[in-house]
C-alpha cells in the first residue's frame, strides 16, 4: 500500500471514529462535511460487492458493438462499460452493499418467522395518516417514476406461492393470503445452494427507461423531428406499445402525471436541439434528447429530490457536491470544470471510475428504497386558479385505469397542484397506506404490500436489521426501547419479535429508527444513499466522461445545466406560477394560491 494510501485509510478510519463517538450530524458544519466525505470512502472500499463472481449460465450477452454505441445509449444498457459490455445490461444480477457469503436467502420457516402479515398488521397499518410535512406528495410520486426506471425483479411464477398465516381477528377479506416467491434467477445454475442471486430486468443506468421502453420504439415515437407521442385528454399518460399501461400493478395518477410530463421535456428538447443543430434528422434528435432528458433527471434527483428527503445541511451540502464540487454552482458555471476529479467540480465530465467493481445496482440498495408509508390514502383535488376543492379521491380511485379518468376529467395543472400542495406520509411505522395493505392488482388478485416488503428481504438474502447495521459499520440496537421512544411501539416490536432484537426486519428497523435533524428517513438507509448516489453517476460513461458537447451538444448541456424541476413543470403548465413563487424547491410544499 502506498504512502497515500495509508493516509486516506487513516483519514477514513479517524472519520469513523468521530462519527461513532458524535455522529457527523453534531458535529461543526466543515469537520462533518469531512466526516461524511470519509464514511462515504469507508463505504467505497468496504461495501461494493460483486455478485458475477459467482457460479452462472446462460447470462446475458450484449448484442456486437456499433458505432453508435460511441454516442448514444443502447435501448438495454449495454456497451456503456468499455471494458465490459454487458455490465449493467438488462438482465443481469443485482450487486451487493454486503458482503456476498452474507446473503444467503433466509430458509423457508425463517423466511415466515415472524409472520409477516402479523409484522403488518401490528406495526404497519396506519391508524392516523402521520404527515411529511417538509415533502410534498410529488417527491412520493418522483421516488416510484425513478424505481420504474431504475429497477424491477419481474414477475414471479404463480406456482407454490408462499401462505402467510391469518390470525384470529384478522379481518383479510378472501383467505388464504399468498404472496408470490420472487422471480428465480435463471442464471443460477441448477442445485447450486450459495448466496441469494436475482436479475434486475431494466437496465442498472440511469437512463429514463420508463419512458424510453425499448422494443416500444414504433408506438412510441412520432417519426418527425425526434418526438415522442403524446396523445391528447389523457387517453395515453404513458407513452409505451404494451396492450394497457395503467394495468401494470403500481400505475397511478402521480406516476401518470411525471411520465407525460417528461414526454412533453422530451419534445421540448428536441425543439430546441431542431434550432440549434440543423442538420440533425429525426433519430438523431430522438438519441440526443433521450441523453438530454435522462441526465437532466438524474440531476433533479441529485441536486433537489435527495436534499428535500434529507434536509440537514451537511448532507445537503454534501448531495449537490455530487453534481456541481464541493467549489459549488457558481464556481462551475463561472469557470467551468478544474481538474478530472469529482471533488472540486463534481461527478458529471470527471474521468469517473468503477471503483474496482463492475457496476450494478444492488438488492440492498432496492431494500432501502422501500417507501411505501409516503402515500397517502386520500387525495383532495384543487384549483390552481384560487384552490377551490374540486374532488376527493381515495387511493384506490386513482390507481390503475381508473387514473385514466381522473386524468381525462381534470386538467393537468390542477392536478399538479394538488400533488405540489399536499404531505406525504412519514417514512415511519404505523403508518402503510391501508390501500396497499389491502391491494387489488389490475389482474384482481389481493396483495399485502407491507408484508410483501417484509418477506422480500428475507427471501432475497438482504440481512435484518442489527446485522446490516454491522455490516456497514454501525453500532447495533441493544434493545427494542432504543429503537422508538414510544412505549406502545416498543411493547408492539418486542411481542412481534417474541423479545429477540436480532430478529427485527430491516424495513422495520428503517422506519423505526431516530433520525437526523430535517431527515424524512433512517441514518442507516441514508449509508447506502450516500454510497449509491454518487456510484451510479461515477459509473456512468455517459454522465462521466461522455459527460461532453460532443456526445450532448453544447445546447444539450446548457439544456441540464439551467434547468430544475421548477423551470420543467412552468415550461409545460405556466399555470403553477404563483403556486411555485418563493418555493425554492419543487418537492417541497408549494404556496396554496386561495
Amino acid at each position: 500500500m502506498s504512502l497515500g494510501d495509508r493516509v486516506w485509510n487513516a483519514f477514513d478510519e479517524l472519520a469513523e471514529l468521530l462519527d461513532r463517538r458524535y455522529g457527523w450530524d453534531r458535529l461543526p458544519r466543515p469537520l462533518a462535511i469531512a466526516v461524511l466525505a470519509g464514511i462515504r470512502d469507508r463505504l467505497r472500499r468496504s461495501n461494493l460487492h460483486d455478485t458475477g463472481a459467482l457460479p452462472a449460465v446462460s447470462a446475458a450477452v450484449p448484442a456486437p458493438r456499433s458505432p453508435l454505441h460511441d454516442t448514444f445509449r443502447s435501448d438495454d444498457g449495454s456497451h456503456n462499460d468499455p471494458e465490459d459490455p454487458a455490465t449493467g445490461m438488462v438482465g443481469t444480477r443485482f450487486g451487493r452493499n454486503v458482503p456476498v457469503e452474507r446473503t444467503c436467502a433466509e430458509p423457508p420457516d425463517r423466511v415466515l418467522t415472524p409472520n409477516p402479515r402479523l409484522v403488518s398488521r401490528m406495526l404497519m397499518t396506519r391508524t392516523e395518516f402521520q404527515p411529511a410535512t417538509s415533502l410534498n406528495v410529488l417527491a412520493a410520486a418522483w421516488l416510484q417514476f425513478m424505481i420504474r426506471d431504475w429497477f424491477t425483479h419481474g414477475r414471479g411464477a404463480p406456482e407454490n406461492p408462499w401462505c402467510l398465516p391469518l390470525d384470529p381477528g384478522d379481518d383479510w377479506p378472501v383467505p388464504p393470503l399468498t404472496v408470490r416467491r420472487a422471480a428465480a434467477d435463471p442464471t443460477r445454475p441448477r442445485g447450486y445452494d450459495g448466496p441469494a442471486t436475482s436479475l434486475n430486468m431494466r437496465s442498472h443506468w440511469w437512463d429514463l427507461s420508463s419512458i424510453y421502453c425499448p422494443g416500444d420504439r414504433p408506438v412510441l415515437r412520432t417519426g418527425v423531428g425526434g418526438r415522442l407521442r403524446l396523445e391528447p385528454g389523457g387517453a395515453r399518460p404513458v407513452v409505451a406499445g404494451r396492450e394497457d399501461v395503467s394495468r401494470e400493478p403500481g400505475f397511478w395518477l402521480g406516476l401518470a402525471m411525471l411520465h407525460r410530463l417528461f414526454v412533453r421535456e422530451h419534445n421540448a428538447i428536441c425543439e430546441r436541439l431542431a434550432v440549434e443543430c440543423p442538420g440533425m434528422c429525426d433519430d438523431e434528435l430522438f438519441e440526443h434528447a433521450r441523453l438530454v432528458n435522462a441526465a437532466l433527471v438524474a440531476k433533479i434527483h441529485t441536486v433537489e429530490l435527495t436534499p428535500a428527503i434529507v434536509r440537514h445541511p451537511v448532507a445537503v451540502h454534501g448531495l449537490r457536491a455530487n453534481w456541481w464540487g464541493l467549489a459549488g454552482e457558481r464556481v462551475h458555471r463561472m469557470f467551468g470544470r478544474i481538474g478530472r476529479g469529482g471533488a472540486i467540480s463534481g461527478i458529471p465530465g470527471s474521468r469517473g471510475g468503477r471503483g474496482g467493481v463492475p457496476y450494478r445496482l444492488t438488492e440492498e440498495f432496492a431494500a432501502v428504497y422501500r417507501m411505501h408509508p409516503l402515500i397517502p390514502d386520500d387525495f383532495h383535488i384543487r384549483s390552481v386558479a384560487d384552490d377551490a376543492h374540486l374532488r376527493f379521491f381515495t387511493l384506490r380511485d386513482i390507481s390503475g385505469p381508473r387514473a385514466l379518468a381522473a386524468l381525462s376529467a381534470y386538467p393537468e395543472p390542477d392536478l399538479l397542484y394538488s400533488l405540489g400542495t399536499e404531505h406525504p406520509g412519514a417514512i415511519t411505522l404505523h403508518n402503510f397506506p391501508r390501500h396497499l395493505q389491502e391491494y387489488q392488482r389490475p389482474d384482481g388478485r389481493l396483495v399485502d404490500l407491507a408484508a410483501t416488503d417484509i418477506l422480500r428481504c428475507r427471501e432475497l438474502g438482504v440481512p435484518r436489521y442489527n446485522e446490516f447495521r454491522r455490516l456497514l459499520r454501525l453500532r447495533p440496537a441493544t434493545g427494542f426501547a432504543a429503537l422508538s421512544d414510544d412505549p406502545l411501539t416498543v411493547a408492539a416490536l418486542r411481542e412481534v419479535y417474541q423479545g429477540r432484537i436480532e430478529d427485527v426486519d430491516l424495513t422495520v428497523g428503517l422506519f423505526a429508527e431516530r433520525r437526523p435533524d430535517g431527515f424524512a428517513l433512517s441514518e442507516t438507509a441514508f449509508r447506502i444513499f450516500i454510497l449509491m448516489a454518487s456510484r451510479r453517476i461515477g459509473g456512468d460513461r455517459f454522465l462521466t466522461t461522455d459527460y461532453t458537447e460532443h456526445v450532448y451538444t453544447r445546447a444539450g448541456m446548457d439544456w441540464i445545466a439551467d434547468n430544475t424541476m421548477a423551470t420543467v413543470l412552468l415550461r409545460h403548465h405556466p399555470e403553477l406560477r404563483r403556486a411555485l413563487r418563493g418555493t425554492d424547491n419543487a418537492f417541497t410544499p408549494w404556496t396554496r394560491t386561495r
